[in-house]
């Protein structure tokens, strides 16, 4: 953990998320510091209350939100609205949130039968009518793979602790967390007239991409020197406007 915490910059990130099991004021706290908007759902373990003098502590007028590598970027393992500091034992058991036109869930996990089962997934992502479903449920393994035009992203445990069930004897965890970015995406869609050979646009498409840096760190086996690895993996989701903003794109 101290070696991702030298990444986790304050006023570097816009968001975080925290997918449950705050187990300490001092985790709490430090996910809070890291950007203005925080939230939050609740795991299987999370410890409460905690004291007002950390839920309620001001924070630092001067956050700006930013990214690295890119802006709008969000540390996955946290998020809570400034307003609502609730956390732990005291937070939603699902959280939406929008970004731009991507509905973006959150759960833990922990009530999903069987846990981690990739159609009981699906199933939550279709009640909560989201885009994106960022989910732990005790695994601590990262994931992010792309089911029926849907997106899931399991951002693994930045601690290292141990998923009991989850891990082949002997196996060790290798910690992670994620960091994401929204971008917009516009294409032209062409059409070749044949009359006059000419190509002309005949419909737009705009898109949200999903761009999410997975943070691992890896044990080197001959050495075991710890390393800090990081992997990108994108998610598209294409938006078409309406007929009638498809023909004043055509200019008919």
């Amino acid at each position: 953990m101290a070696t991702f915490k030298k990444l986790l910059i304050p006023g570097k990130i816009g968001q975080v998320l925290c997918l449950g099991n705050l187990t300490s004021p001092d985790a709490y706290l430090f996910l809070r510091q890291l950007a203005p908007d925080f939230h939050a759902v609740k795991g299987d373990f999370d410890v409460d209350p905690f004291p007002s003098s950390i839920l309620f502590q001001p924070q630092n007028p001067q956050t700006q939100p930013g990214a690295h590598p890119g802006h709008n970027q969000h540390a996955q393992h946290t998020h809570h609205s400034q307003q609502t500091p609730a956390a732990g034992a005291t937070a939603p058991l699902t959280k939406v949130i929008n970004h731009g036109r991507l509905r973006m869930g959150m759960t833990h996990g922990h009530t999903l039968v069987p846990p981690g089962d990739a159609d009981a997934l699906l199933i939550a992502a279709r009640q909560m009518d989201v885009d994106v479903l960022l989910w732990s449920g005790g695994s601590h393994r990262f994931e992010a793979y792309e089911m029926e035009g849907r997106f899931f992203v399991n951002p693994g445990t930045a601690t290292g602790a141990v998923g009991t069930g989850w891990w082949e004897d002997g196996e060790e965890v290798v910690p992670s967390f994620v960091l994401m970015d929204r971008e917009r995406e516009f294409t032209a869609r062409i059409t070749t007239h044949m009359a006059d050979m000419l190509a002309t646009p005949s419909k737009q498409v705009q898109g949200d991409v999903l761009v999410v840096y997975v943070y691992q760190l890896k044990k080197d086996p001959s050495t075991g020197e710890e390393n800090v690895s990081v992997e990108k993996v994108s998610y598209r989701k294409n938006v078409e406007p309406p007929d009638n903003a498809a023909a004043t794109a055509d200019g008919s």
